[in-house]
């Protein structure tokens, strides 16, 4: 993907914000237990910032387990839609390569399904100027499992039907980045699934970068194949998904 594709990937969620907020896929309680668990620190009280921070889906689990927490966001679109359905969480604008914050004032750093929008070799170094000695950075990911055979099914004819279509799943180098910083760094996969409506899936489908960039002609005919496809492997239009989730832990190092 050019740099040029990339933003416009990057700026494309600020059209479809309340899909997103309605479609995207939450995290397990069980999540947040690890978190505390690797970062040697609960989260109630804790001064955090989610970074990338979207509709707030995160930030509002984050925000209900006690955290002081400050969304981050950049798209004007994500934002309003954030502070229509949380008022009460405190917003900034800004991302991940260039946080409005001062040095040394967060206990956490978080970034929900956001982190591979940045730069790691920005991101990273203000992660590290804005942590507290000892505060954590936290990165994770739902990741569809495609070892399950509608899912690898699905990857494929969106992979031969769109032409920016790309598999998410977390960067191959992301244990590397932040071991070139000083970070005590850990890693922790989960496992969780949802069931959902095929009309939900759908407009998970919408919310994606890949679907929003395109105009309606080409994206609509995906979308209708995309709904026989599901409703063959779901007659009863009841969808379960499976995610594996990807989580990344760096403590700064004093």
């Amino acid at each position: 993907m050019t740099d040029a594709q990339h933003k416009a990937h990057a700026e494309s969620f600020g059209a479809v914000a309340a899909e997103y907020d309605r479609a995207r896929p939450s995290y397990p309680s069980e999540l947040f237990d690890v978190i505390e668990e690797l970062a040697h620190r609960p989260l109630k009280g804790a001064v955090l910032l989610d970074v990338g921070a979207g509709t707030g889906i995160a930030t509002r689990l984050l925000h209900d387990r006690g955290a002081r927490v400050t969304a981050v966001e950049p798209s004007p679109g994500m934002a309003a839609q954030l502070h229509r359905v949380s008022p009460e969480i405190p917003l900034i604008k800004g991302d991940g390569n260039d946080l409005p914050c001062h040095d040394g004032t967060a206990d956490l750093i978080t970034y929900a399904q956001a982190f591979h929008w940045t730069d790691p070799d920005r991101s990273l170094p203000e992660a590290l100027r804005v942590l507290r000695p000892g505060g954590a950075l936290a990165l994770w990911w739902n990741i569809k499992d495609r070892s399950v055979p509608y899912l690898a099914a699905q990857e494929a004819r969106l992979a031969a039907a769109l032409p920016s279509y790309h598999y998410y799943g977390v960067m191959n180098a992301i244990g590397d980045h932040l071991e070139r910083y000083p970070f005590e760094v850990t890693r922790r996969t989960l496992r969780w699934e949802r069931q959902l409506g095929v009309e939900e899936v759908l407009t998970d489908l919408r919310s994606k970068s890949y679907f929003a960039v395109l105009e309606p002609e080409v994206r609509e005919p995906v979308l209708a194949a995309e709904r026989a496809a599901l409703l063959a492997d779901f007659p009863d239009g009841q969808v379960v998904e499976p995610y594996q989730l990807d989580l990344w832990v760096g403590i700064k190092k004093a």
